[in-house]
């Protein structure tokens, strides 16, 4: 099911298969939007929750919309705030396995957490995790919030579930989603109509279900049937089922519009999740192991913070293009990380984003030529054993 496309949008096309870098607060932190232009990000993704919080939606709609307020001239996403709304607001832990099958969604915790955030049939009210104010979120709002920050793709809100909520709730909790799936449709048109001086948005719809094939299905099919330009694939899942559900939804959804994968990052899941009709990507991996001080290597990931690179003054990777790569050697970084300079971050996220969104090239020109399969075989081969050795060696 592998496939390539663009997507168009008013700041841009986006050649697909493809990596989304995601910019937090309006921003990849550490990196400049030039800094991301030039290691060949097509387009970035920001949240919608945590600008709601700061600065604040009215203030990026006055500053002409994400793209000018962040000085990015390219395509721009928002997530719609429902991972962050219900993650943060009770603790989740993005992936949970299904401890017992008696569990409830008030039960559904992490230790140490205060329950945050409150889930009802019109939306859901939570605290923030900045000051403690309380907020509201409904379909209506998510709209709202998303227009005034102007990305030319969002998505509708959704309600994300664990792996621990039982089947009754994912069932409850799913027909609530495509409740709220079309109210989204209907004020996402209102809206457009209202600010029609503003440029398009794509409205992309979030197919739920969790690790259950029926409900994976049933939801793609009657997102599939709703007014929407594309659709997010999002919620709980184990990653050794990835492909399997990425193959039942998308066998559902409509083939001429755009599967998002939401808050993947990980090259094997790039190639099982292509395989299986998906167009893009999103996810804070690259930057976030980045700043830890990982770097990623055709050789596999390794720690560039271990002592043995104190004295090696190779680049990250002999093969890479990036900025990093051409200026600075292992033994810089290790120095920066170990006296604390923010530099380190900076040079590493250029060198990790560039890693993740040269490899969707690499992918997306092997598939019209057929060597697709090899290129996976050869990449993860590489890239699975160096990681095992550079663990070792640690």
């Amino acid at each position: 099911m592998g496939r390539t496309g663009v997507i168009s949008t008013p700041h841009g096309e986006i050649h697909t298969p493809a990596f989304i870098p995601v910019g937090t607060m309006a921003t990849v932190k550490g990196v400049l939007p030039e800094s991301m232009q030039n290691l060949g990000s097509q387009a970035l993704l920001a949240n919608a929750y945590h600008l709601y919080l700061q600065p604040g939606s009215d203030v990026i709609d006055a500053a002409g919309g994400l793209g000018s307020f962040m000085n990015w001239h390219g395509p721009t996403f928002t997530d719609s705030g429902g991972f962050q709304v219900l993650s943060l607001g009770v603790g989740f832990k993005k992936i949970l396995a299904m401890d017992a099958k008696t569990v409830r969604s008030d039960e559904v915790m992490a230790p140490g957490k205060d329950r945050l955030a409150h889930v009802d049939d019109d939306g859901v009210t939570f605290k923030s995790h900045i000051d403690g104010s309380m907020h509201r979120f409904t379909p209506e709002i998510s709209m709202q919030v998303q227009h005034s920050i102007g990305a030319d793709i969002i998505f509708a809100f959704d309600e994300c579930t664990t792996l621990m909520n039982t089947r009754e709730y994912q069932e409850r909790s799913l027909q609530r989603t495509h409740e709220w799936a079309v109210r989204c449709v209907a004020e996402h048109q209102r809206l457009t109509t209202l600010r029609a001086h503003r440029p398009y948005q794509a409205l992309f719809g979030v197919v739920q279900g969790a690790q259950y094939e029926d409900l994976r299905r049933q939801a793609a099919a009657a997102l599939g049937a709703l007014d929407f330009d594309g659709f997010g694939i999002g919620g709980a899942l184990e990653k050794e089922n990835l492909g399997t559900i990425v193959r039942w939804v998308n066998e559902e959804l409509p083939e001429e519009k755009p599967r998002h994968l939401l808050g993947i990052g990980d090259p094997v899941d790039f190639f099982t999740a292509i395989e299986h009709g998906v167009d893009t990507f999103d996810c804070v991996a690259p930057s976030r192991m980045a700043r830890n001080g990982t770097v990623l290597h055709v050789d596999g990931r390794f720690h560039v913070t271990n002592a043995r690179f104190k004295t090696d003054f190779r680049p990250i990777d002999d093969s890479c293009d990036c900025y990093t790569c051409q200026h600075y050697s292992r033994a810089y970084l290790h120095h920066l990380f170990k006296a604390k300079e923010r530099l380190s971050a900076t040079l590493t996220t250029i060198h990790n984003e560039r890693f993740i969104v040269g490899l969707l090239d690499q992918i997306r020109a092997s598939i019209p030529t057929g060597e697709f399969s090899a290129l996976r075989s050869e990449f993860l081969g590489r890239f699975d054993a160096g990681t095992q050795r550079a663990a070792a060696k640690s």
